[in-house]
Order: C-alpha cells, then sequence, then structure tokens
C-alpha cells in the first residue's frame, strides 16, 4: 500500500533543508529521483548522497539545472527524465522560499516594500509551483495517472507576522492544489492526484536566524512563541515529512486528492487558549 519502490519522482528544491531529506527517504524507498534546482553543484552533491558511494554511477538518480520559472528548463527535465526513466510518476513542487526585502521588520515598514521583492516571492511559490504542474503534469496526463505533492505553509490560513508576500504566496499555493485537482481528475482522469503538505516549523537556513538565535543557538523571542503554539512543545524534524509525502505518492492514498495535510505538530489545531 506504501510502496514507491520503481516510480519516478521529479523534485524542485530538492537541495533545500527539507527537500534533501525528503528525497533521501524516497530514494531509500526504491524511487528514482530526478533533482532539478538552479545551482547544479548542489544538487549533484544531493544525488551523490542519494547513490552513495558504490553506486554513484547509477542512473536510477539525476541532477538536472533548472530554474522553475523557466518552462524551457522544465521541459528540457521532463525529457531527460522520459529519456532516463521512461515515465513520470510523480512531482513534488519543493521550491520556494521568502526574501529579507519582502519582510516586514522594526526598520522595513510594510508601506515601504518594494514591488519588486514581493513580485519576486509571489512568482517563486506560485509560479514556481504552477509552471512545473503544467510541464510534467501533461507528461502525467498523457499517461493518464500521476501524483503532485505542492508545499504549502503554516502561513498560508494564519498569516504569520512579518511574512507578508510569503503567506500571501503559499495561501495562494492551497487554493490551487485544490483547484488543479479537480481539473486533473475531471478533464484528464481520475488516477491523477493532487495534495499538498503543510510543514509547521521547522528550522531551514531560511528562518534560522528568525527562530533561533545567530550567537547562541537558543530560541529567539519569536521562536519561543512558536514552541508554546505547537502543542507537541517542538520544532519540526525534517524526517517528520518523509512519511506524509511517501503515502502521498503511494496507492495508500489512490482515494486522497485535493487535500491539504498539515505536518505541524497541531500548530493549526490550537487556537492558544
Amino acid at each position: 500500500m506504501f510502496d514507491v519502490s520503481g516510480r519516478t519522482v521529479v523534485m524542485t528544491g530538492g537541495s533545500g533543508v527539507l527537500g534533501r531529506v525528503i528525497a533521501r527517504g524516497l530514494a531509500a524507498r526504491g524511487a528514482n529521483l530526478v533533482l532539478l534546482g538552479r545551482d547544479l553543484a548542489r544538487t549533484e552533491a544531493v544525488v551523490s548522497e542519494l547513490a552513495g558511494p558504490a553506486t554513484a554511477a547509477d542512473v536510477r538518480h539525476l541532477a538536472l539545472q533548472g530554474d522553475v520559472l523557466n518552462r524551457q528548463d522544465l521541459e528540457r527535465a521532463a525529457q531527460a527524465a522520459l529519456e532516463t526513466h521512461g515515465r513520470i510518476d510523480a512531482l513534488i513542487n519543493g521550491a520556494g522560499g521568502n526574501a529579507p526585502t519582502a519582510t516586514t521588520s522594526a526598520d522595513r515598514s510594510f508601506f515601504d516594500l518594494p514591488l519588486e521583492a514581493i513580485e519576486d516571492v509571489l512568482a517563486l511559490n506560485l509560479m514556481g509551483t504552477i509552471l512545473p504542474c503544467q510541464v510534467f503534469g501533461r507528461v502525467m496526463a498523457t499517461q493518464g495517472e500521476g501524483a503532485i505533492v505542492n508545499i504549502s505553509s503554516a502561513s498560508a490560513t494564519r498569516p504569520l507576522t512579518r511574512v507578508v508576500a510569503y503567506s500571501a504566496a503559499k495561501a495562494a499555493v492551497t487554493n490551487f492544489t485544490q483547484w488543479l485537482a479537480v481539473h486533473l481528475a475531471e478533464e484528464h482522469s481520475p488516477a491523477l492526484r493532487v495534495n499538498a503538505i503543510v510543514p509547521g516549523f521547522f528550522l531551514t537556513e531560511q528562518n534560522r536566524f528568525l527562530v533561533t538565535d545567530r550567537e547562541t543557538g537558543q530560541l529567539t523571542d519569536r521562536g519561543r512563541k512558536i514552541v508554546n503554539h505547537t502543542p507537541m512543545r517542538r520544532l519540526g524534524d525534517p524526517q517528520d515529512l518523509v512519511a506524509a509525502v511517501t503515502w502521498l505518492l503511494s496507492p495508500g492514498a489512490r482515494f486522497v486528492t485535493g487535500a491539504v495535510i498539515p505536518v505541524d505538530g497541531g500548530f493549526s489545531a490550537f487556537s492558544g487558549v
């Protein structure tokens, strides 16, 4: 029911903190990974970890250079995946992120945030999800089956202070996930599934110095607020995401589409009272 062995999974953002762990988890369960990233060296480093020293030349896993906002890059990646594995079974849209210039702070007023910074964050998170769904989703629609997992955020439904553009973009990703699930099932094949996971608060390079102190490594005031609002009273471990993603890609989730699954230690369920 939860077997993903032999399935070809395209993943954007696979060289990030969370993406790398998800990729390792799927590879350990026998999936073929096609990782797409702007920094080819970083992406190749992840693929070398997946293959292991003894099988570094194994073509089970591919590292490809590409930008999720460039359709030609995505189409080249789709062609490479098909030439190597013959099909694409799944897509994980892991690329995304925020920018300091699109985030409010004590010395950066919302009223002064540059339009370009907001547009960049919206494009990376929303269009960087929609475009891969168009390119790789077309392949799966032709096959008549496949699974897509998008990455939303805890800030999509309860917008966090400061991260105005990121919260708006992830809310749009949640909405798009549900829209695409219905569209693909009704217009193409009921065996095409689209879901999203909603990670809670995990320590990544993006948020490390918002959540922990740069000098001591202890939780900042913001970090303590997050943990206090998480019933499980801890930050997430990237390993916590692996089982959820594996399930959504597996036959065990064959009747699951349009779902937005929190993996957040109860953050989204807690009112604070």
